[in-house]
């Protein structure tokens, strides 16, 4: 894909930032949502390519509906994942790791993911090759701690704070481990065990495959390591995964079956501050964001702090 296109895609998660985080804290987390899925339509169709929605918004009035397609042009054909308000509860009460994220892929490449949950691991370059989901998490607990040289007390996993991780965060406290709760945003944190600085190590836990597949995508610019596993809760998971073409039953999904392809580019911006980016500051002339933008084929990462001015630009 064109690298050019890197740049092209964050405009669009900077809208859906500068949109959504002014509803932060005020307790409407529908109406950020709405806001933000506004402003990535608006800047999404002014960019010359053909797109076609992989992942997107449950709501297919949002235009951003998995199957619809975005841009304003014939080529390049492209698969994207996106989610306009990741963690849209964390804006509406003021929580960390809200972000607006997008990733891209060549036309067919990204797997079609159905609305069910996955239990997942996440890891940084230094640790990819050990992690095996199959395995109990204490092992992979160790696995992770020998590949980075660690101490199991120095390791630090971060886990979605929820009941159903009650069992999970009990055996990797009983391990040695170091846990870091987070209320939300296991997108930012997945993507976040992959850098230096962070002081994350690892993400396991249980949260949406749509989720599962945007990491996938960060990760697999940064060399980084994703398994996970289909949790299959009721008939109609069972039946939308068969309708999908995907087989589910013993078989660990990787970054390889999710994304399937090396050529991705993958960009977020930062709505409330995180464990990955900081969120959005507004000033009295304009507003500042704060961006992650990736490719694969080059490995390359750039920050980039954008001043945004609205008497000279549109607010989105």
């Amino acid at each position: 894909m064109d690298r050019n296109l890197a740049l092209e895609i964050v405009r669009v998660t900077e809208a859906a930032a500068l949109s959504s985080a002014r509803w932060m804290g005020k307790g409407d987390a529908n109406e950020a949502d709405k806001v933000a899925n506004e402003a990535t339509l608006r800047v999404i169709n002014s960019i010359t390519f053909s797109g076609e929605i992989a992942i997107g918004e449950n709501d297919a009035s949002s235009g951003l509906g998995r199957g619809m397609h975005v841009g304003c042009g014939d080529s390049p054909k492209i698969d994207i994942a996106l989610d306009p308000l990741e963690s849209k509860e964390s804006v509406a009460f003021g929580r960390i790791n809200a972000m607006a994220v997008i990733a891209m892929a060549p036309r067919g490449k990204f797997l079609r993911l159905p609305n069910i949950y996955m239990e997942k691991i996440a890891v940084g370059a230094d640790a990819a090759g050990v992690i095996d989901i199959d395995l109990p998490i204490e092992e992979n607990l160790k696995r992770v701690a020998e590949a980075k040289h660690y101490s199991m007390s120095d390791l630090t996993v971060v886990i979605l704070d929820r009941k159903r991780h009650a069992n999970l965060i009990d055996r990797v406290r009983n391990a040695g481990a170091r846990i870091h709760l987070i209320p939300d945003g296991d997108v930012a944190a997945a993507i976040a065990v992959a850098l230096p600085g962070t002081g994350i190590d690892m993400l396991v836990g249980t949260g949406k495959a749509s989720a599962s597949l945007l990491a996938a995508s960060a990760l697999n610019c940064m060399n980084g390591g994703f398994q996970g596993r289909f949790v299959v809760q009721s008939d109609s998971d069972r039946q939308e995964l068969e309708e999908a073409g995907i087989d589910y039953q013993g078989i660990k999904q990787t970054t390889e079956t999710l994304v399937g392809t090396n050529d991705t580019l993958f960009a977020a911006t930062g709505i409330t501050d995180g464990d990955l980016l900081q969120g959005v500051r507004y000033r009295p002339d304009g507003a500042t964001t704060h961006s992650l933008v990736m490719r694969s084929v080059s490995k390359t990462r750039r920050f980039i702090v954008t001043e945004h001015f609205f008497e000279d630009k549109p607010q989105y």
